[in-house]
């Protein structure tokens, strides 16, 4: 009875194991799959374009943004000093805009009064040519 107890037990954990890990596998794939749709088209390249703003200016103008506000905490070239290394974030540009403008609590202000939407939009931009 205790053999059979024991290899039902068995039979049982490795499907358990093999179910959890596909479960895991699936999750981030699926996860990556977003990552790489919210990139696809990037949401700040049509509001550039709309705002007329050639992709090198806005940039620019962007990098001048990153110096002024965030360069004391990430560092002037962004790979972090206080604050984590901002180059190839895997997160979308919504979550971006959203941690600029609202902040991380005990991590990071707010830059809602500091910056304008446009402002923003151009630090985005130059967070996405790292």
């Amino acid at each position: 009875m205790s053999c059979l107890f024991f290899r039902a037990f068995i039979v049982a954990f490795v499907g358990a194991v093999f179910a959890l890990g596909g479960a895991f596998g699936l999750a981030a794939r699926l996860q990556k799959r977003v990552v790489t749709v919210s990139h696809e088209q990037p949401s700040w390249t049509k509001q550039i374009a709309h705002a007329n703003f050639p992709l090198e200016i806005a940039t620019r103008k962007g990098r001048t943004l990153f110096l002024n506000s965030c360069a004391h905490c990430h560092g002037e070239d962004a790979r972090g000093d206080e604050g984590p290394d901002l180059h190839d974030l895997e997160i979308s540009d919504r979550r971006i805009v959203t941690v600029i403008k609202k902040g991380i609590k005990g991590e990071m202000p707010s830059f809602t009064k500091k910056h304008s939407d446009e402002e923003i939009l151009l630090l985005l931009v130059y967070l996405r040519s790292l």
